[in-house]
């Protein structure tokens, strides 16, 4: 099974990040497969904190976009667990 790479963009003082992060450890840790989880804070790139503005926790799943504000514990297991 191919590993996965969940990228979160986020930023400090977040508490829909920090739910989605907890989230997605969880499910990282619960999968068949080796997944990556990388973090961004948009504003550490003003063209990041332009992009996601106050859309963030923003999640992606192997580069797609997947959840916007909050994770779906099963959707994002599925995710992960599938070929």
């Amino acid at each position: 099974m191919a590993a996965s790479t969940v990228t979160v963009y986020t930023r400090e003082n977040c508490h829909l990040c920090e739910e989605a992060l907890t989230t997605v450890r969880s499910v990282a840790e619960s999968v068949p497969r080796s997944v990556t989880i990388d973090i961004v804070d948009v504003d550490e790139r003003a063209d990041l904190r332009e992009e996601y503005g106050d859309r963030v926790p923003y999640v992606l799943v192997d580069g797609t976009p997947k959840f916007k504000y909050r994770v779906d514990e099963s959707e994002l297991r599925g995710v992960l667990s599938g070929p």
